[in-house]
Formats: C-alpha cells, structure tokens, sequence
C-alpha cells in the first residue's frame, strides 16, 4: 500500500474546464453539446503553442497550472494510445506513398509530450512516459509514489486520451470522449492506493482517471477499480 497527498488537481475535457462543470457532469454524467473543442494553452507563445497537437494541448492545460511557482517538479504522463490520430495521419500517408514529415514523425512518439514539457517549461526533473493496459491511472500514481519516497518534495501526475479516429473504433473503446487530468502529489496520508488481487468482477464503465474523479466529487472514500490482471482498491482518510 502506497500513502500520498493530493494537494491539487485540474481536469479539461470539451466543456468541462472549471471544477464547477466537472461537479455538474459527476452529478449528472451530461457533457455539455456545442462545447469548445480545444483546451485554452494562451499561456504559450503562439510559435511555441503551433507544435502542439490536441493531446499535448489537453496535457499543458491542466498540468500548466498545477506547476506553476514549482522548481524541479518530476513529472509522470500517462496515456494508453498516446498521439493516435497523428499516428493514423502518418499511416495515411504511408499507405498513399506520400512523403512523411520528420516533426511530425517525432511529434508522434509516446514521449513527445514529455519532451516539449521540458523544453517549453525549461524542467530538467525526472520525467516518465507511461503506456499501460486499463490500470494505466493506478500504474502512474504508483510511479510517482515511488519518486516521493526517493524525496521529491512533489510529483506532478499527467493522465491524457484523445479520442481515436474513427478507423479505431471496433479496436478503441475506453475513450468515451477526450480528457485530460493533472494531479500534484505530495507525501502525506490523505489518500492511500492498494493493490488487490486479480478478478473477474465487471470492470468501471469509466477509465479509471475519470471514474476516480467522478468518485472524488460524489464523496465517495473508498473505490475499487477490478481488473483480471491486477485489481486496485483507493481509499481517502479522514
């Protein structure tokens, strides 16, 4: 079992922005129709800003904030299919013999959004790239954790899926809509994440990052999210 603090957290997803949007969806489970699109990265020059595709973008939104005023903030990033859609473009391409970009081939590898963090942000901390099954949340936090106990005074948490193309859809079915989450971990006793033992229990209808914070604003402390190779129970302290 692994304890931590989560001192601060920022979620996006088309109209979902402020934590008052994200109250009323775990409330009701509704997206908002007609919602932007596109996460809000003003922050950035607009050079900077252009090499950005909409994952990195959803990532700098909501993990941005969280760092801001932190030296040597470790980061851990977490997405399951990472750059999909410009991954399929590059595949598109290909299959049309057409000739590849270079940025957009290096853009395209799982780390991409690790490395333009460092770069813009100017951040020579620890830095991890995470490409999981179903637990990739759990598996993220529990990298993290370990960096905690090495002494980070905090750990920045980056979990992020843009829906796939369509072409993925009968492959691709955990991104109910695009998302991103940021939490900053800090050592403490406020929340603790257990590993349990495997089952065949049905699994959250949510990815886990969206059924813990559905679970976090509805009250819940504890939460189980099973799986048939490992199973993970969260429990929060009073």
């Amino acid at each position: 079992m692994i304890t931590f603090d989560i001192s601060q957290w920022r979620a996006w997803a088309p109209g979902l922005q402020v934590p008052a949007d994200w109250q009323a969806w775990a409330d009701t489970g509704v997206l908002p129709t007609g919602a932007e699109q596109a996460p809000d990265v003003a922050f950035l020059p607009a050079m900077q800003r252009r090499r950005l595709s909409p994952l990195a973008r959803m990532a700098f939104a909501v993990g941005w904030p969280l760092a801001e005023g932190i030296e040597a903030l470790p980061l851990v990033y977490v997405s399951r299919h990472g750059e999909t859609p410009r991954t399929f473009n590059l595949l598109s391409q290909l299959a049309e013999r057409q000739p590849l970009s270079p940025t957009q081939f290096s853009l395209s590898v799982h780390n991409a959004v690790i490395g333009l963090w460092s770069i813009l942000r100017g951040e020579t901390s620890e830095m991890t790239a995470l490409a999981a099954a179903g637990d990739g949340f759990e598996q993220g936090i529990l990298e993290a954790a370990g960096l905690l106990h090495d002494g980070a005074a905090a750990v920045l948490v980056i979990v992020a899926e843009e829906q796939p193309p369509a072409a993925y859809a009968p492959f691709i079915d955990d991104v109910p809509f695009s998302y991103a989450l940021a939490l900053l971990l800090t050592p403490g006793q406020q929340w603790s994440l257990a590993l349990a033992p495997a089952c065949d229990n049905s699994p959250a209808e949510l990815p886990h990052a969206l059924d813990w914070l559905r679970a976090q604003l509805s009250g819940q402390d504890h939460l189980d999210h099973p799986g048939k190779q490992r199973s993970w129970t969260w429990q929060r302290h009073p």
